[in-house]
């Protein structure tokens, strides 16, 4: 083992050798903040570092494996980066934004103190785009965030900082969010597993607790290290009204592969997608045919125009949120902030109520289709070569070397599951395209069907020995 191997272990690993003191917490998050200086030299993921209280956290780890404090908790001793969005008392919290450049939390999120509650040591705080309106992480406070594995393109966003923390060794688990694909999208652009668990299933944060397109939920480099984050932050929060009441723990069924029953659909609703994505999903699912899961090419019918519908909603609420600020301080905004003022005031309120139908529509073919699946299967993203600091509203990209222009809905394929917000989504890798970028694919369950969708996700992992290879590792970032 190379003196830093361990930054790129999951948390499971990390924990098996702090029990077996054969690794030190404060060793490993002395390394862990120096690999997040080196990093945030090349990639710029990080708004903010607590070096010395991690520090002491890491002492106090090591007490508890010591056996000479309290017991360890499941995550004792485990680096943690936290999006920007989430409040940690003390800490920063801009939303990306200008406007709220200097402003500082008193409290800590419940979805955040849950899985501090569980032994994790905050370490930084990582970027998102203003008010995580983009599917790529830039903003005028924070600047670009770029893909650890080809800074040339986007680490997705609005999670970006916390897929490239995860991917190039700052930290082994990471919170996102997800309202149109924010978790899924740089789980995806980065190479690592990002859960969007179904709506009420992690406590939220009000008026988002409100948004049934809004969803906390983690991310990590692994699919065991998601269950047990999934299982320290799930249950009834007292300050937000839609969550639900805790789940039995997830449990392993074995071979979780043999005999599942898997949709997949490589367009989902005629998306134009990459052959790079196209190549890398399809041998996914020949990986998993090979492992004995029964998988099946379906057509969903749903129309071409749902991600459009998608977005819609969230320009209608999202972009009324800022006409105020667009109004009062627009050179403070970032120009896709005001493009969302300036174009949600042409929405009418009969929109919401199309989206809504359209999500009921598309439920209602999906869900008698789902009866003969476990899951169902689709790329992720569409396209890997988009910039990271991308215009709005149009977008100039490639798909299959041939320039596009468009709106983000047609970048990726993960808006439609925010309408459908109570089915739970992981986004899985898949492998790389031909430019070093990885690229991932969407394991989708039944409503609340977390189980199986995890599942699923465990089993996939063990067909990816490349995952953890220690000559496969983002050299962009170093």
């Amino acid at each position: 083992m190379s003196n830093d191997d361990f930054l790129f272990w999951d948390a499971a690993e990390l924990v098996a050798a702090y029990t077996a003191k054969t690794l030190s917490p404060v060793d490993v998050v002395k390394a862990s903040l120096a690999r997040a200086e080196t990093v945030q030299a090349r990639c710029n993921p990080i708004t903010e570092f607590f070096s010395e209280s991690a520090l002491m956290a890491a002492q106090n780890a090591e007490e508890r494996y010591a056996g000479t404090g309290l017991s360890p908790r499941p995550l004792e001793g485990v680096p943690l980066a936290i999006k920007e969005e989430f409040a940690l008392c003390g800490s920063k919290r801009s939303s990306g934004s200008l406007l709220f450049a200097n402003r500082v939390d008193k409290h800590t999120d419940t979805y955040v103190q849950r899985i501090l509650d569980g032994g994790a040591i905050p370490l930084v705080k990582t970027t998102t785009p203003e008010f995580c309106l983009l599917g790529s992480t830039w903003s005028r406070l924070h600047g670009v965030t770029n893909n650890p594995w080809n800074n040339a393109v986007t680490c997705g966003g609005s999670s970006g900082g916390s897929g490239v923390a995860l991917a190039s060794g700052i930290a082994p688990i990471a919170t996102g969010t997800d309202i149109g694909g924010s978790i899924r999208i740089p789980a995806s652009a980065c190479g690592v597993f990002g859960y969007k668990a179904p709506y009420g299933r992690n406590p939220e944060v009000p008026v988002f607790n409100l948004d049934y397109y809004s969803h906390s939920g983690p991310m990590a480099r692994s699919v065991a290290d998601i269950i047990t984050l999934q299982e320290l932050t799930t249950g009834q929060d007292s300050s937000d009204i839609a969550s639900l009441p805790k789940p039995p723990p997830h449990i392993s069924n074995g071979d979780c592969i043999r005999g599942l029953r898997i949709a997949m659909t490589p367009t989902l609703c005629g998306y134009e997608v990459d052959e790079g994505v196209a190549a890398n999903f399809l041998a996914a699912c020949q990986l998993l045919a090979d492992a004995g899961a029964i998988v099946e090419e379906v057509d969903l019918g749903w129309p071409d125009s749902l991600p459009a519908m998608a977005e819609t909603y969230l320009n209608v609420l999202w972009g009324a949120t800022l006409h105020d600020f667009a109004e009062s301080r627009p050179s403070d905004l970032c120009s896709y902030s005001l493009e969302y003022a300036r174009s949600s005031r042409k929405r009418q309120p009969r929109e919401l109520i199309d989206a809504n139908e359209m999500a009921w529509n598309a439920y209602a073919s999906l869900g008698p289709l789902m009866e003969r699946f476990d899951v169902l299967l689709c790329p992720t993203n569409a396209v890997t070569m988009v910039p990271p600091n991308y215009g709005f509203p149009e977008i100039s990209y490639k798909i299959n070397g041939q320039p596009r222009e468009g709106g983000e809905d047609r970048l990726w394929l993960t808006s439609p599951f925010n309408m459908l917000s109570r089915l739970p989504v992981m986004s899985a890798p898949t492998g790389f395209d031909a430019s070093n970028v990885p690229t991932g694919m969407q394991i989708v369950g039944k409503a609340y069907d977390d189980s199986k969708v995890l599942n699923a996700a465990l089993g996939y992992q063990t067909l990816l020995p490349w995952l953890f290879d220690a000559n496969h590792r983002p050299t962009q970032a170093s």
